[in-house]
């Protein structure tokens, strides 16, 4: 998506196939019972059973009581705020709570590492991938460290607290059997427990495909009228020209082409949330990408400030919050901020300042001339209120089968 204000720097955006990607991740209970969402099939890998306990371990945590399933809910399509109100998770302490919105992870085994890609055409290259918002973490092993060790989060001091938990657990024989893996040496086992996650979150329980799109373009399903048309206007580059970002693929029987997100980065400057306790401070920032530190692949050039990796839309129906600050708890407010943030910018920034989650000085860097940005105060928007329910309907339709309980009726306009 082209970014203002620095033209030389546009990102292009690329149309990447899941099916080429096979990366891994988590983010941060009881187990389900058998027959409801997250429960174990019938018979599943050592390694990937493993990886299920660990996932709803609420012993995990300091103090116990937080698993990672706490705040990757099973109910909401492996999102959620662990009881929290205000847009992003609570931690394990009161008072405590994570940096940004809890995203899904489901269909993390189609995730890209991090790299930049040049098109032919294209001036710069382009970021992707990686995961979290700002896409620090490219594995399992990396990312597992943050919430486990985040004192926001499920706060362990270090790698030998959680090694002591695990053989407190009882999991020293599972992870020899099913891994080959020792639980002595700390930062071995904190390895081991990062393989153990990356077997259950890629494995194929993880990655459904088993939504009412995905029988769509199987042959299998009809959309309704409203669904179709959100469809028509979720592709059309002069509406919501949402698949500029969100790809998908209606012309292919294989759902893994439509992913519903390029892996790439764009400053869409959501509205400050102010229910987050960071925001109490005026001078605190959330920059996104050019926060990330790591040095083989750099990012932290001050071009990619404010710039937030591209969610999968997959399941989007279910999650209790939307963008990377969770500022939005309403689907349909999210496709209508889309729509009219450029024609009715007050409407969404109630501090009478435009972008106003985004420092001034980046402000130029907020994509301000893709469709629908590409408007003026008072202009008419790209999209009407009619147009958004449609678009609101037809994400409804990527919600897998297991989940369609959990996803609101939203109100119609």
């Amino acid at each position: 998506m082209p970014e203002a204000g620095v033209p030389a720097l546009r990102p292009i955006r690329r149309a990447l196939s899941g099916a080429l990607f096979a990366s891994i991740a988590i983010g941060a209970g009881a187990a389900p019972a058998a027959g409801e969402a997250g429960a174990p099939p019938a018979a599943e890998r050592p390694a990937v059973a493993l990886g299920r306990r660990l996932f709803f371990d609420r012993a995990l945590s300091e103090p116990a009581g937080t698993s990672c399933a706490s705040c990757h809910d099973p109910a909401r399509a492996f999102s959620g705020n662990n009881g929290a109100a205000i847009g992003v998770a609570r931690g394990s302490r009161p008072g405590h709570f994570a940096r940004r919105n809890t995203p899904s992870v489901l269909y993390l085994k189609y995730v890209p590492r991090f790299h930049y890609y040049q098109e032919e055409d294209a001036p710069l290259p382009s970021a992707f991938g990686g995961f979290f918002w700002d896409g620090r973490a490219d594995s399992i092993a990396a990312l597992v460290r943050q919430p486990l060790l985040n004192p926001d989060e499920m706060n362990n001091r270090d790698a030998r607290q959680i090694a002591g938990k695990l053989r407190a657990g009882g999991y020293a024989a599972d992870f020899q059997s099913a891994l080959g893996a020792s639980l002595d040496d700390p930062d071995a086992a904190l390895a081991a427990l990062g393989r153990a996650l990356e077997a259950y979150l890629t494995s194929p329980a993880m990655a459904p495909f088993a939504s009412k799109y995905d029988a769509y373009v199987r042959g299998r399903a009809v959309l309704a009228p409203d669904e179709a048309l959100g469809l028509k206007l979720f592709r059309d580059p002069d509406k919501g020209n949402c698949a500029s970002c969100h790809h998908l693929t209606v012309s292919s029987p294989t759902p893994e082409r439509s992913m519903f997100t390029d892996y790439g980065y764009d400053a869409v400057a959501a509205p400050r949330n102010r229910k987050l306790p960071a925001t109490r401070r005026a001078d605190a920032f959330d920059l996104g990408l050019c926060e990330r530190t790591d040095k083989q692949v750099p990012s932290r050039d001050e071009k990619w400030c404010a710039s937030f990796r591209t969610p999968s839309l997959r399941n989007v129906a279910v999650r209790p919050a939307f963008m990377h600050n969770g500022t939005f708890n309403d689907l349909r407010d999210v496709v209508a901020f889309y729509g009219t943030r450029a024609t009715d910018p007050f409407r969404w920034y109630k501090s009478r300042v435009k972008f106003d989650d985004v420092p001034a000085k980046w402000r130029g860097q907020v994509n301000v001339n893709a469709i629908p940005y590409n408007r003026r105060a008072g202009d008419t928007p790209a999209l009407d209120d009619r147009e958004i329910d449609a678009i609101v309907a037809f994400l409804r339709t990527l919600t897998d089968a297991a989940y369609l309980a959990a996803a609101p009726v939203p109100a119609r306009h």
